[in-house]
C-alpha cells in the first residue's frame, strides 16, 4: 500500500479504507497513544493502538526518535488537538532509536548544542520549520524570477577572478603541497597546476551575469559563494547562497523597482504557504525574547514585521540624507552608536537598523554611495564623488539587499579598474562587454540567508543553512 504524506492525511476526510504511514516517533504515552511526524508539517499525527494486539519487544522500541510504518483507518479524534487520528491494525518499528543515546528528546535544546548536532537538528520542530520555509523561499524567488521573464544562468563556482574586490577568496588547486612547483622567481608555479593559473572558489556570479544579460536581456543567478573571511560572528559564513538578477536596458529606478518587487513577492509566498510554520516561529521568537531586556524586543511579532514590508512603499533617501539624520540624531548627539557616523564611512548595522526601526519605521532603499566604498564595476554619478548604488534595508536585520547600475563606459571602467589596482587582463572579458554593443544595465545580489533569518525569526545565520561552514568548522 501507497505510503500517504501526514501533511496530506490530515487534511483527508475520515474513511473506512485503511492508509500507510511511516514517521519518526515524537511521542508514546500511555502505551496507547503515538505522536508521528514525517517532516512534511509541523503537525504531528496521532496514532492510537491498542497494546494488547502487539508484542511487548515492539512496544518497547516506540521511543523517541525511532521510524515506524503504521496502517490503518482514519477516524475522528476522540481527544483534544488534532481532528482526526489513525487507528492502527499493523505497526512495524522501521529503525530503533535507544533512548539513553538518541541525544534529540521532547524538551527544550539550545541551538548551540543543536549546532553540534546539525546532523540530527532537522528532527526538531525548530529546525524542520526553518527549513521548510527556506524551500518555500528558494521556490518562491524562482517563481517570481520566471514569471518576470528572466532567464537563470548557472555561474561558476571556480572562477580566476575576484567579483569584489575584497581578496578573501578560497584558493583552489591540484598541486602536491609537500612538493610545491617553483619558477625562477622561486615563487609557486601555477601553471602547472590543474587550470595553469591561479583559481578560487567564486564571492559572486555577478560579472558573469552581465556577460549573459547583454545577450538574454534579463538573467539571474542563484547558487552557492564563498567568503575566506575569519569571522565568527551571527552573520557571517564562508559558504553561503547568493541570488543575483541582471538587466539589461535598465537603470537604478528599475534596480530598486525589481529589489521591492522581488522582496515583496518571495515573503508574501511564504506568509501564504508557510502560515503554520511561521507561527511556531513567532511563538517561538516570543518565547525567546522574554530572557532580552524589553529595549532588545522585537517592536512587532515575526508575521507583522513581514506584512510591514509587504505592504510598505519602500523609503528612498540618499547616502548623504543618511548620513545627515544619523548626525542630527539623539543617539548620534549623546554618543550612544559604537561607530562613527562620518561622509565616506560606509554604514554598519547600528545605522541600518536605527534608520529603518526608529527613524522611519519601515523598509528603506539608500542610493548613491561614496565610490571609495563601493566595488569598481558601479556607474560613476556625474557628481565625481558617489556611484549609482543602492541598498535595501529593512527592519529587524538592516542591508537585505545591495545593488548598483554598472558602469558601461569602457573608458570610465579602465579608469576604475586602475583606481582599484585590478589589472585589465585580469577582467578582458568583461571589458569586453563595453567594446561591443554597451548599454546601461544593472542588479543586484541578496543573500539567501539573511532573507531566510528575516522569515524565520533566527538571530544567527548559521541556524538558516543545513550545514554552516565557519572558521575550523567543515562537518559533514
Amino acid at each position: 500500500m501507497e505510503r500517504q504524506r501526514i501533511v496530506k492525511v490530515l487534511e483527508t476526510p475520515t474513511s473506512e479504507k485503511s492508509l500507510t504511514v511511516c514517521g519518526w516517533v515524537r511521542t508514546f504515552r500511555n502505551d496507547r497513544f503515538l505522536a508521528i511526524n514525517d517532516g512534511s508539517t509541523l503537525n504531528n499525527l496521532q496514532l492510537v493502538i491498542q497494546r494488547d494486539e502487539f508484542k511487548d519487544d515492539v512496544l518497547k522500541q516506540l521511543n523517541t526518535g525511532a521510524a515506524v510504518e503504521a496502517v490503518g483507518v482514519l477516524v475522528e479524534s476522540q481527544g483534544g488537538g488534532q481532528a482526526v487520528e489513525l487507528q492502527v491494525v499493523e505497526l512495524k518499528v522501521l529503525g530503533g532509536a535507544d533512548p539513553d543515546e538518541f541525544p534529540i528528546q521532547m524538551k527544550k535544546h539550545s541551538l548551540e548544542f543543536l549546532r553540534e548536532k546539525a546532523h540530527l537538528r532537522f528532527r526538531t520542530n525548530t529546525f524542520a520549520a526553518v527549513f521548510r520555509v527556506r524551500h518555500l523561499l528558494q521556490f518562491a524567488v524562482h517563481k517570481f524570477f520566471h514569471e518576470a521573464g528572466f532567464f537563470q544562468i548557472h555561474t561558476p563556482i571556480i572562477t580566476g577572478s575576484d567579483a569584489e574586490g575584497a581578496g578573501e577568496m578560497f584558493k583552489v588547486t591540484t598541486l602536491d603541497f609537500d612538493e610545491l612547483p617553483k619558477n625562477e622567481k622561486g615563487k609557486v608555479d601555477f601553471e602547472k597546476d590543474f587550470f595553469g593559473k591561479p583559481s578560487n572558489l567564486t564571492v559572486s556570479g555577478q560579472l558573469e551575469a552581465e556577460l549573459a544579460a547583454m545577450a538574454l536581456g534579463q538573467v539571474y543567478t542563484f547558487g552557492p559563494t564563498f567568503r575566506a573571511e575569519n569571522s565568527n560572528t551571527s552573520r557571517h559564513l564562508a559558504e553561503f547562497w547568493m541570488i543575483e538578477p541582471e538587466i539589461a536596458f535598465a537603470d537604478l529606478k528599475d534596480d530598486m523597482k525589481l529589489a521591492e518587487d522581488c522582496l515583496k513577492y518571495v515573503l508574501a509566498y511564504v506568509m501564504e504557504h508557510g502560515e503554520d510554520d511561521l507561527v511556531f516561529l513567532e511563538n517561538r521568537e516570543k518565547q525567546a525574547e522574554k530572557q532580552l531586556p524589553e529595549k532588545d524586543r522585537n517592536a512587532h511579532s515575526l508575521r507583522e514585521r513581514l506584512s510591514n514590508v509587504v505592504e510598505s512603499e519602500f523609503v528612498h533617501m540618499t547616502y548623504t540624507e543618511v548620513i545627515n539624520t544619523l548626525r542630527n540624531s539623539k543617539p548620534f548627539k549623546k554618543k550612544k552608536f559604537k561607530f562613527p557616523v562620518e561622509w565616506g564611512i560606509d554604514l554598519q548595522s547600528e545605522h541600518e537598523r536605527w534608520l529603518v526601526e526608529k527613524h522611519v519605521g519601515g523598509p528603506v532603499i539608500v542610493t548613491d554611495y561614496p565610490a571609495e566604498i563601493k566595488a569598481f564595476y558601479m556607474r560613476a554619478n556625474d557628481d565625481g564623488k558617489t556611484v549609482a548604488a543602492m541598498d535595501v534595508l529593512v527592519p529587524g536585520i538592516g542591508e537585505l539587499i545591495g545593488g548598483s547600475q554598472r558602469e558601461e563606459r569602457l573608458d570610465v571602467l579602465k579608469k576604475k579598474c586602475a583606481d582599484f589596482n585590478i589589472p585589465e587582463e585580469h577582467v578582458w572579458w568583461y571589458l569586453e562587454t563595453r567594446k561591443f554593443g554597451s548599454a546601461k544595465h544593472c542588479g543586484f545580489g541578496m543573500g539567501f540567508e539573511r532573507l531566510v533569518m528575516y522569515c524565520t525569526g533566527m538571530t544567527n545565520i548559521r541556524d538558516v543553512i543545513p550545514f554552516p561552514r565557519t572558521p575550523m568548522s567543515a562537518e559533514f
